[in-house]
């Protein structure tokens, strides 16, 4: 496994089918997890977020609020408690133009659904040890979309309107 002291994070897990939110709780425990918040929507979730969760993984398609909406929320409403939260989008909705709307609601990591151990694992390495800087523009706050820098790059520069947000220790 990894090196890190996953016993030491707080994880929101929120999905509306019950078999799915054991099958994660069980693997985050594997890993050591012991602080495990579950909820079955977006609304019972941001009431969750009161309890400063370190890294949220969460569900698309519920009822009352999706999971897009709920990462919406946390990014963009002054109520949120933590707006840099690193939520992982755990879906079986996975096609190109899904992959899309979920990055440009905000959410840091993508997840298919059925889960792996393995992919669950290379997940929450990656936002613990790769975070991205977060960006805010007039219709987008979340992590920087680009994965990476290019320095032979000779389009348009379309970030010249962005403002680089550092990112706010939990």
């Amino acid at each position: 496994m990894s090196g890190y002291r996953f016993d030491r994070l707080k994880i929101l897990v929120v999905d509306d089918n019950q078999h799915m939110r054991k099958l994660v709780v069980a693997i985050l425990q594997a890993f050591g997890t012991t602080q495990i918040y579950e909820a079955s929507n977006g609304t019972r979730a941001l009431a969750l977020m009161r309890e400063a969760p370190d890294v949220v993984i969460l569900d698309w398609m519920m009822d009352e609020m999706n999971g897009i909406e709920f990462t919406r929320e946390v990014r963009t409403s002054p109520a949120s408690p933590n707006p840099y939260v690193p939520i992982i989008m755990l879906t079986g909705h996975t096609s190109a133009e899904c992959v899309q709307q979920a990055r440009d609601a905000g959410i840091n990591e993508f997840l298919a659904k059925p889960v792996s151990v393995k992919a669950m694992l290379a997940r929450l390495t990656a936002v613990i040890e790769y975070p991205r800087p977060f960006v805010r523009t007039k219709v987008y706050f979340g992590p920087c979309r680009r994965r990476r820098h290019r320095d032979d790059y000779k389009g348009l520069e379309r970030r010249s309107e962005f403002e680089i947000v550092d990112r706010v220790a939990s």
